[in-house]
């Protein structure tokens, strides 16, 4: 008889890991977008799109995946590993230096194949925790806020380490994920039921009133999270206060996102006690005033910019799994990958616009120093929004009664 706790911790480490692999194909681009602008001569609208054009082929992809539910039709561990292979493909296309129109293709079709790696996994890592589900998500949620700082990482370990260093690294840690995914991981002891395609199945996840509720508290969360996340770099690099900094820029940047991970762990065990509406508003509350405060900090001292600027990393990603947590015990069980893909495909097509607005913004200020309160009614909806799914009574499923 196998020991399923330590099955299931097995699989939750092996498929965090590969799910750290093959998203830091995510933000490999924007990473080196100072090199990037300058090696293609793109002007600020252009060079936002490096970024949402991952975005936007995340969104396609989650979009198609929702319509022919293929995350509820086809093998997850095998749509995950093809996914990945694409995933290292298209990412690298910009060292063969075709030009911006095929790069700009290369990072959709990028963003394509990652929404066929990471909505999949939550449904995968479903498969193995029914009783602390919560943290489990949150781990996940952990490794795709590691994967997405990595490319930071590279680039602040030392001045010798340029944009295709960035890309070509990524690329390996997307195929190592793949045989991960492929060769290593099998489903969990809970697996939902298998359905057919049904290009009807979007129409009744929008209509189910808990389950756009929980979408409607990610769809806040969204608007804040990715904006913050692709501009903090230029933030930080514009801020006097941190013009005393000790280390490069983009150790600070992959600081400020990595502190996610955790925290994604700690909201997981959190909402698996108080519950997921109660978490997800207070971390709402968190994130949306540090994006008040880092405008207050702007000018110094360090400390007080470095702390808020570390409590918003932390809490702007640190609810998203409970979201998606939420779906999976909200959701018709047959349509549960449908269901995390259209949420993500909403979600993200929402992120398009935010990433875009934000230099706009700074363009009309004339400064970034008050740019991120835009972000702010988007955590304020989300709150709003979880409010009120704790009132349904659909919403005694979620964490098994633990609202």
């Amino acid at each position: 008889m196998t020991d399923r706790p330590r099955d299931e911790w097995r699989a939750l480490a092996l498929t965090a890991l590969a799910v750290i692999l093959s998203l830091t194909t995510w933000f490999s681009a924007t990473a080196g977008l100072p090199e990037l602008r300058g090696h293609f001569g793109l002007g600020p609208s252009e060079a936002a799109w490096l970024t949402n054009s991952v975005q936007l082929g995340f969104v396609l992809g989650a979009l198609v995946s929702a319509g022919l539910g293929l995350a509820d039709a086809l093998p997850l561990v095998r749509l995950m590993a093809l996914a990945s292979v694409a995933a290292a493909g298209f990412n690298a296309v910009p060292l063969l230096d075709p030009g911006l129109a095929w790069v700009i293709a290369a990072r959709v079709a990028t963003g394509a194949a990652l929404a066929l790696i990471y909505p999949p996994s939550l449904k995968f890592i479903a498969t193995w925790f029914r009783s602390g589900r919560g943290l489990a998500m949150g781990a996940m949620v952990g490794a795709l806020t590691l994967g997405s700082a990595l490319p930071h990482l590279m680039r602040g370990m030392g001045t010798g380490l340029d944009w295709q260093a960035v890309l070509l690294g990524s690329s390996l840690a997307s195929l190592i994920a793949a045989v991960i995914f492929g060769c290593v991981l099998r489903d969990g002891p809970y697996p939902f039921a298998k359905a057919p395609l049904d290009l009807g199945q979007i129409g009744r996840v929008l209509r189910d009133r808990p389950v756009m509720l929980a979408n409607l508290g990610y769809f806040g969360h969204m608007w804040e999270l990715y904006a913050m996340w692709a501009w903090v770099l230029a933030y930080v690099a514009a801020a006097p206060a941190a013009a005393e900094r000790f280390v490069h820029p983009s150790l600070l940047v992959f600081a400020v996102i990595a502190l996610g991970a955790p925290a994604s762990v700690m909201a997981g065990w959190l909402a698996d006690r108080i519950g997921r509406c109660h978490t997800t508003i207070l971390m709402m509350a968190l994130s949306g005033a540090s994006a008040v405060l880092i405008g207050l900090t702007f000018d110094g001292p360090f400390w007080a910019f470095t702390l808020v600027a570390a409590v918003w990393g932390g809490s702007v990603v640190a609810d998203s799994a409970q979201f998606s947590a939420a779906v999976t015990e909200l959701a018709d069980q047959r349509r549960v990958g449908a269901a995390l893909a259209i949420q993500m495909g909403i979600g993200f097509a929402i992120t398009i616009l935010a990433i875009w607005l934000l230099p706009q913004v700074v363009e009309a200020l004339g400064s970034w120093r008050w740019s991120f309160l835009i972000l702010v009614p988007g955590p304020v909806l989300g709150i709003w929004a979880m409010f009120h799914l704790r009132q349904q009574p659909e919403a005694a499923r979620i964490a098994r009664g633990r609202r």
